[in-house]
């Protein structure tokens, strides 16, 4: 066999297991985030320090190995926090991990967002979603993107009115 002969036949091999490899990744369902809890941490100055708890869900059969995330929270469509964290770890096939984020908070977004509640009418609730990314191998890592509600206390309202069913923190 030729050494061209050669060369094109590993060529062709070569496409074809990183076609495979493509379309096997690009399958994969998203992974979910779900925001689990917060506990606060020091803070500098202007800014308001939290540890967010974050589960997440790998609804696939595979494991997906990650070495670090970043996150963003937006609240009523606005930024309000964001954070990184080096974490690292597996999760398994259709398994689940909590993953600790430090988040930071401008104080000035926090005095927006309560303006905001104050003067306009809300009902009890304040919708958020985190955005985010797991870095692992592979070229941009995997993407994710969780939405939900805030539930306030009544006390915080001009007329002490909640929304319908909206449950007492």
């Amino acid at each position: 066999m030729s050494t061209r002969l050669s060369i094109l036949i590993l060529a062709l091999v070569m496409q074809a297991l990183l076609s495979g490899g493509c379309a096997i990744l690009q399958s994969r369902a998203p992974v979910d985030v779900i925001l689990a809890g917060v506990e606060p941490l020091q803070g500098q100055g202007l800014e308001i320090r939290m540890l967010v708890k974050l589960r997440i869900q790998n609804p696939n059969d595979v494991p997906l190995d990650f070495n670090g995330m970043s996150v963003q929270m937006d609240v009523r469509g606005r930024r309000f926090a964001t954070g990184v964290s080096d974490a690292a770890g597996s999760l398994p096939r259709f398994g689940e991990t909590i993953v600790d984020v430090p988040v930071s908070i401008s104080v000035f977004r926090i005095a927006r967002q309560a303006m905001d509640v104050v003067t306009n009418e809300y009902h009890g609730t304040l919708p958020y979603e985190i955005t985010g990314r797991l870095s692992g191998p592979g070229l941009h890592g995997v993407r994710f993107r969780s939405q939900g509600e805030l539930i306030l206390p009544s006390e915080i309202f001009k007329s002490g009115k909640r929304a319908k069913g909206a449950p007492d923190l």
